[in-house]
């Protein structure tokens, strides 16, 4: 094996036919593809130093890789110098990629990448962020780990999915009985205001415009009010106008609007890759809210899932309260970090996995002991 860093986003972009496939033969998910990855880079990392890490075999071919971006962080007030995945709110989900996906060449190209990374000098922590159970970067940790440098982990997100079955009544029918009446209540009371339609658009039929009015319904919402929705960030709308503009992302993505009287109330957004719809995106209009068009419209998406023969529903993102309606099944996702086999490495690792946790519990511990609780009569504040 050979192990080369590319540098520059340039360097990068002149592999993206050899990466995307190795995400084939990896693990053929949307959010590790080069034209995910780019444009995550281009817009949230720009003028980072970066450090993708690639493993090519005797003939050449691209047989691991790992994206990786040095910057500074801080554990507990000290100074880190990190080498972090490309990765935020916004990338989802992360891994490491390897051919063919068998544990023992998994774990030899674990190794190459892991002895490469520690003869680098330049990092305290090594940081993976929303690795899945399971996921291929576990086998860095367990190199790292084998290798007697200091390690920790801690559990993220929870990302809600469902395996589509064959049929949509078979669908339904693995809803409660309290759940799908809500629906067709909600259904009928919102028809009394107008007309119901739902329509996906996709390909030639998905246009700029489209995309702009569901950035602007999202605006409108919660997400404006807290800061956070697409069009608030120029970060954020320049990663997503890259990834409409690339025709082969474009290709996957489909928008779903929920209408009432013509009029879009409610949007989702999402990617179909390898039979599973990724939900990247939603909103709704929330002066509609008493009719639940996001529970609507999810049904609707759903159901259309299932008539084009995809295998889930993937919600991604956090376990929330409305996701968990639909179902139970989670995907659970973790941080890993690797900390640099030296004193300051281990001093780093104590404070961030045991002090700063031990710090926690005593203090939740005291706030339980000392602090009224203001549902019990007499001491509310």
């Amino acid at each position: 094996m050979t192990t080369e860093d590319l540098k520059d986003l340039s360097a990068f972009s002149m592999i993206r036919d050899d990466w995307n496939g190795l995400v084939d033969e990896s693990d053929p998910q949307p959010f590790y593809r080069h034209e995910y990855i780019k444009a995550f880079m281009a817009n949230f990392l720009k003028g980072a130093p970066l450090k993708v890490v690639t493993v090519r075999d005797a003939s050449g071919r691209l047989t691991a890789a790992l994206p990786l971006a040095a910057g500074r962080g801080s554990i507990w007030g000290i100074g880190t110098r990190e080498l972090a995945s490309p990765t935020n709110v916004h990338s989802l989900r992360f891994d490491f990629m390897a051919a063919e996906g068998t544990p023992a060449f998994t774990g030899e190209a674990a190794q190459a990448v892991f002895q490469h990374l520690a003869a680098d000098p330049s990092w305290d922590v090594l940081k993976l962020t929303d690795i899945p159970e399971g996921g291929k970067a576990w086998s860095l940790f367990e190199a790292a780990q084998a290798a007697g440098l200091p390690v920790g982990a801690w559990k993220s997100q929870c990302s809600p999915y469902i395996e589509l079955p064959d049929s949509q009544e078979s669908l339904m029918k693995s809803l409660s009985a309290k759940f799908r009446a809500n629906l067709r209540r909600r259904r009928k009371r919102l028809a009394e205001n107008g007309e119901i339609t739902v329509e996906r658009l996709s390909g030639a039929t998905l246009s700029p415009r489209h995309i702009e009015e569901a950035l602007l319904m999202e605006s409108g919402g919660w997400k404006g009010r807290q800061g956070s929705a697409v069009n608030q960030s120029e970060a954020i709308r320049g990663f997503h106008r890259e990834l409409f503009l690339d025709s082969e992302y474009r290709e996957r993505l489909s928008l779903f609007r929920l209408k009432l009287k013509d009029q879009p109330i409610a949007f989702q957004y999402g990617i179909t890759t390898n039979g599973v719809f990724s939900l990247v995106m939603t909103s709704y209009d929330e002066s509609f809210s008493s009719f639940s068009p996001g529970h609507l419209l999810t049904e609707e998406v759903l159901k259309d899932c299932v008539s084009r023969g995809l295998r889930e529903f993937d919600f991604l993102g956090c376990d929330l309260p409305w996701k968990l309606e639909w179902t139970s099944a989670v995907r659970a996702h973790h941080w890993l970090f690797i900390f640099r086999d030296s004193a300051r490495g281990r001093l780093l690792r104590k404070i961030k996995f045991s002090w700063v946790q031990t710090a926690r519990q005593l203090l939740t511990k005291w706030r339980m002991h000392f602090l009224p609780d203001p549902r019990l009569p007499g001491q509310a504040a």
